[in-house]
């Protein structure tokens, strides 16, 4: 039987995982000893498995992630104040179907990037659309979008990000518009969508930074009070892999 024909409808069925693992099963010996039944319960499944890594694909591209970055390469060695178990119960995600927040704060190299990166990757590999972004970033495409007309429209596609990844916060005080930016970021997504916050500043610096106590009384209650809170302490992760490169070089 030619099985050319019957490739070429897979694909324009878009049936490309089945058309592939097809044409695996014919270049197989093995595949004899199976029956109708499992050999087309294999076909289905890879068909499923390539729908989901192209899914999957999509969210990480769409998520701009700063790092490549996974929970299990997390290093729980090195003494920062990591609780394993408090990382582990936000791996599960359940923390973003309940619609909560997590802040993470800590001086530069202590990892809070990679974390955020981490638990963004994490919230993909489960289903959650997820968008990073620098914060002076973030209201730098704001300002444009205001002056282009696309400022309601871009609120919009924050306001449905299953989970948004606010990293480099605090780093300089906000203008008025910027407050009115973020008052409006997170009054969209108060108890509708999870907001990670990477920071230097511990949070009771953060009503500083915003500069206006009415503003900040209102984001900060729409944040902190249903966060999980980490804080990350101890010498530089950068400074500490870059050390232990240098040793490794002068040994080799």
């Amino acid at each position: 039987m030619l099985m050319h024909p019957t490739l070429e409808k897979l694909r324009a069925l878009k049936l490309e995982g089945f058309a592939r693992g097809l044409e695996e099963q014919m270049a197989s010996v093995e595949v004899g000893s199976l029956s109708f039944e499992e050999r087309l319960g294999l076909l289905v499944d890879r068909e499923v498995t390539d729908r989901e890594n192209k899914r999957l694909a999509g969210r990480l591209y769409k998520a701009k992630l700063r790092q490549s970055a996974c929970l299990e390469d997390i290093d729980f060695r090195h003494p920062r104040g990591l609780d394993r178990s408090l990382v582990m119960t936000l791996a599960g995600c359940g923390w973003i179907r309940e619609q909560l927040n997590a802040l993470i704060v800590g001086a530069t190299g202590t990892g809070k990037s990679y974390l955020s990166c981490a638990l963004g990757h994490r919230a993909c590999m489960e289903g959650y659309s997820v968008l990073y972004v620098r914060v002076s970033r973030l209201f730098g495409e704001l300002a444009v979008a205001r002056g282009d007309g696309r400022y309601s429209k871009l609120l919009k596609a924050l306001a449905k990000v299953d989970l948004l990844i606010l990293d480099d916060w605090g780093l300089s005080r906000l203008n008025a518009e910027e407050r009115g930016d973020l008052l409006e970021i997170m009054g969209d997504r108060y108890q509708l969508r999870s907001t990670i916050v990477a920071s230097q500043l511990p949070v009771d610096k953060w009503h500083e930074v915003i500069g206006d106590p009415s503003v900040g009384y209102a984001v900060l209650d729409r944040l902190v009070n249903n966060a999980y809170r980490i804080s990350l302490s101890g010498a530089s992760m950068r400074r500490r892999l870059s050390g232990l490169t240098q040793t490794n070089q002068e040994e080799g």
